[in-house]
């Protein structure tokens, strides 16, 4: 069987080396590798790319706009999506515009190899796994593909209470010492008053706070998408509150084997608030490790970012369960 060209593409180099070991090294395959939708674009227009490993949520040039392009130019490659957004409404546009089949993440790496084998990728035979060398990844790299996935799957969940598409973030992953964090809410904060909830949360020695910020001025907008017209604007900030984080942090949990307790969520109220929370935890969070995903609804006039604030002592802890990953 003469060789098949692989492009892969995606912005986390952890979701490549993810895709790259589930490909069995005894394939026939030349793999091809771009860290955006537009690089990956310029590379098929090259010519001889059979097949796309097409990620959705990239900076610059998401995965609708590459399929979009394909299908514009008639550019003929096999595309197969393989992405965290795993709405039921992202799937069906991703088939409408194209891709032949659509692949949660992490992919499992017995249904990507009978996806392609049925595609007549590959032959029927499933061969056993070989090491692809696939390079290093950085903890911070590796974090941000776990939190995306955690991020794809609360916004599943969300989409269906509310009943409307949630447009998904890349999430930012950063290492800030408390005035850099103090500095990032206050931005967060300008030009608007906010309502925020605050909940506690600790598993496996590693602890934190997650942060659910509002604006308030589309709060009475956010209840009537959840049909809470017949109880308090509080009682609806604190349920979706709790959907929303346990959601992303039980995704979190799943991938690095750890379970979270979670406290009671409390709301914070406004901007005055998060300075009083930033103060009272100002040594545990001398340098934290936060992770912002901003949510958007489509349609609506409706945004609200989740910060994960992990203590300094959780990312050596972090590490450990990442490592086998980022080697």
């Amino acid at each position: 069987m003469s060789a098949v060209t692989v492009l892969i593409c995606d912005d986390s180099s952890l979701a490549r080396k993810q895709l790259l070991r589930a490909l069995p090294a005894a394939w026939p395959l030349d793999i091809l590798q771009a860290a955006s939708g537009r690089e990956a674009l310029e590379r098929i227009r090259e010519g001889g790319v059979d097949v796309l490993l097409l990620d959705l949520t990239m900076p610059d040039m998401d995965g609708y706009q590459v399929l979009a392009a394909l299908r514009q130019e008639q550019l003929g490659c096999k595309v197969i999506v393989i992405s965290a957004d795993v709405q039921e409404e992202a799937v069906r546009r991703v088939l409408g515009l194209g891709a032949l089949a659509f692949i949660r993440k992490p992919a499992d790496p017995l249904h990507l190899q009978q996806t392609l084998a049925g595609l007549g990728v590959a032959g029927a035979e499933l061969p056993a796994l070989g090491e692809r060398n696939a390079g290093q990844v950085s903890f911070r790299d590796a974090f941000r593909e776990v939190v995306n996935v955690a991020m794809g799957r609360a916004a599943a969940l969300l989409a269906k209470v509310l009943g409307v598409f949630v447009q998904l973030p890349i999430p930012n992953v950063n290492i800030l010492e408390v005035g850099e964090l103090h500095m990032a809410l206050a931005d967060a904060a300008q030009g608007d008053k906010l309502s925020a909830v605050c909940q506690g949360y600790i598993g496996g020695g590693i602890a934190g706070e997650a942060l659910l910020i509002f604006h308030d001025s589309e709060i009475a907008d956010m209840a009537r998408l959840m049909r809470t017209d017949d109880y308090l604007e509080l009682e609806m900030l604190l349920d979706l509150s709790s959907l929303l984080i346990s959601a992303c942090l039980s995704g979190i949990a799943d991938q690095i084997d750890v379970v979270f307790s979670q406290g009671h969520p409390q709301v914070l109220g406004q901007h005055a608030s998060i300075d009083e929370l930033i103060r009272v935890n100002r040594q545990r969070w001398k340098n934290t490790l936060a992770v912002e995903i901003s949510y958007s609804l489509e349609g609506h006039d409706i945004h609200f970012d989740l910060l994960l604030l992990f203590t300094e002592d959780s990312v050596e802890l972090l590490s450990r369960k990442l490592a086998l990953e980022m080697n």
